[in-house]
């Protein structure tokens, strides 16, 4: 797993106490050869996958500076928090917003499952075509203009990990 070479690399880099290192890794698409991938297929449900997953992860790393996250289905899910503020970026796609709000009034976002069709970015992109060549620009202003206080009380296991982080600074 090429990611494991990179953190391990950055962890030696800088050996001091204060500095932490993380992940933000979509669960939705993970390659085969992560650590755990085929014990956690087992789990029925997603956020015991993740669990399964970080905790291999963590355990392959094997440096306690080291907190692994892995978001449950991708990042786009965290834009299902709030998919009214997707406006900021595809004004012009009012309706199909609205369809998206719909959807997700009641659902938690984190939920959202993980097939080739229905992932959350899948969602976004029959929605309004225009995210798919506008993911990586639009994806973090439309969570920046949700807010972490809406990101932390729709999902869940994103809180844990920010809460985590924070605890930090202690």
């Amino acid at each position: 797993m090429k990611p494991r070479w990179d953190i391990t690399t950055w962890i030696k880099e800088d050996s001091n106490n204060d500095v932490w290192f993380t992940t933000m890794f979509d669960l939705y698409a993970l390659p085969d050869d992560f650590p755990g991938y085929a014990e956690a297929q087992q789990a029925a449900a997603p956020c015991k996958k993740v669990a399964e997953l970080e905790k291999k992860l963590s355990e392959d790393i094997n440096c306690p500076r080291f907190i692994p996250y892995i978001q449950l289905h991708e990042f786009e899910a965290l834009l299902l928090a709030d998919p009214s503020k997707l406006d900021w970026e595809f004004l012009e796609h009012e309706k199909a917003i609205q369809s998206l709000v719909h959807l997700m009034r009641d659902r938690n976002p984190e939920e959202i499952n993980d097939g080739e069709a229905t992932a959350p970015s899948k969602r976004i992109i029959a929605a309004i075509p225009d995210y798919e060549g506008r993911k990586a620009s639009s994806g973090p202003i439309v969570a920046s203009k949700i807010g972490l206080a809406t990101l932390r009380k729709r999902c869940r296991h994103f809180a844990d990990w920010v809460t985590r982080l924070e605890g930090l600074q202690r």
